[in-house]
C-alpha cells in the first residue's frame, strides 16, 4: 500500500489549461536556504524569520489565523509525516510577544533525484508548459526535467487547494487546509488536528464510527466528489489515507496528482477510480453505497457523460 503524506495562485479558472506551468522563473528560486544559528540576522528565538514576504499567497479573504507580519517567525516542532514524494514538519509561525500564533503544516517535496517517478505520465497527461525545452525535459526525464516535474506538482497542488478552499467557503459541501504560502516546492498549509497539543486529525482509515456516523461520513463524501466533478477534475488518488476527519468533517489532502478530467484522456477513469476506493471503505464497515449509481452522476456532472 502506498505511504501517504499526512497532508495551491489558483490555476483552475477558465480561459487557460488548468495546470499549465507558469511559474517556472519563481520554481527556479528553490526553497530558501536553512538560516545558520551564527548569522546576525537570526531571531532571537525560533528557527528563522517567516518566508511569507517572498513567497506565493493564498486565497483571499485569508483566514484570522493567518499571520503575514513581517516579524513573525517560524519553528519547526518536528515531523508530522514522511511519504514516498514529500515529508511534512510541523511548524510554529508566531509574532515574539504576542498571542499571534497559527501551527502551520509545512510539505517539501523531495528533488529530482530521490523522488518516484514511474506513477507520473497517467497524471501528467493533459498538463502543459509554455516553453518546449523544459517539457522535452519533462518528456526525457532529465534531472531539470525531473526538478521541473516536482515543482509543477508543487504548484498543482497548491492551485487545487487554493480553488477547492474558495468553492468550500461558498458552498460548505468540501473541506481542504487553506494553503497559506508556497515558495520554491515547500507548501505551507493549515494544520488540521489540535493546535494545543500537536496532534494531527486521524486519516479516515482510523476512525471508528457507528453506523449513523458512518451514513453522515458518507454524504460528506459524495458532497465532496460532486464538487470536485463540477469543477471537472478528480483527486487522483482518492483513498481513506488521504482523507482526515477533524471535529466531524471529512477534510481531503494530498493533491498534488490532482487530474483535469476533461483534458485528460483518463479522466473518467481516475474518477471511477476515486470512488471504488471509498467505496469500498465505507461498504467493508458495513455501510450500504451504491458506488455505480455516484459514478454515473459524477461523470454526468463532469460534462464526461
Amino acid at each position: 500500500m502506498r505511504e501517504h503524506d499526512s497532508y495551491g495562485p489558483s490555476t483552475m479558472r477558465r480561459g487557460r489549461r488548468k495546470f499549465d506551468d507558469d511559474e517556472s522563473d519563481f520554481l527556479k528560486r528553490g526553497r530558501p536556504e536553512p538560516q545558520l544559528k551564527e548569522d546576525p540576522d537570526l531571531p532571537e528565538v525560533g528557527d528563522r524569520w517567516s518566508t511569507w514576504d517572498g513567497s506565493l499567497k493564498g486565497p483571499e479573504p485569508r483566514p484570522d489565523w493567518v499571520r503575514t507580519e513581517y516579524g513573525a517567525v517560524d519553528t519547526e516542532l518536528g515531523m508530522l509525516k514522511t511519504g514516498k514524494e514529500a515529508d511534512v514538519f510541523l511548524v510554529r509561525r508566531a509574532v515574539p510577544d504576542t498571542d499571534k500564533v497559527s501551527m502551520l503544516a509545512a510539505k517539501r517535496y523531495r528533488d529530482g533525484d530521490h523522488r518516484l517517478f514511474h506513477r507520473d505520465a497517467g497524471y501528467l497527461e493533459g498538463r502543459r508548459v509554455r516553453r518546449s525545452r523544459e517539457m522535452r525535459a519533462m518528456t526525457n526525464r532529465t534531472s531539470f526535467g525531473k526538478e521541473m516535474i516536482a515543482g509543477q506538482w508543487a504548484v498543482a497542488e497548491f492551485g487545487a487547494l487554493s480553488h477547492l478552499w474558495q468553492v468550500g467557503q461558498e458552498s460548505g459541501l468540501v473541506r481542504v487546509p487553506y494553503p497559506v504560502q508556497l515558495i520554491g516546492t515547500e507548501l505551507m498549509l493549515e494544520f488540521i488536528g489540535d493546535w494545543e497539543t500537536g496532534e494531527a486529525a486521524p486519516r479516515l482509515a482510523q476512525v471508528r464510527a457507528d453506523p449513523g456516523e458512518l451514513a453522515a461520513l458518507w454524504g460528506q463524501m459524495t458532497d465532496a466528489l460532486s464538487v470536485l466533478a463540477r469543477a471537472q477534475v478528480a483527486h487522483g488518488d482518492l483513498s481513506p489515507y488521504n482523507i482526515l476527519v477533524h471535529e466531524g468533517r471529512l477534510v481531503l489532502i494530498d493533491l498534488p496528482q490532482i487530474v483535469d478530467v476533461v483534458a485528460n484522456p483518463q479522466g473518467a477513469d481516475f474518477i471511477a477510480r476515486d470512488v471504488r476506493n471509498v467505496g469500498a471503505w465505507f461498504t467493508q464497515r458495513g455501510l450500504r453505497v451504491d458506488a455505480d449509481e455516484l459514478l454515473e452522476r459524477l461523470l454526468y456532472e463532469a460534462g464526461l457523460r
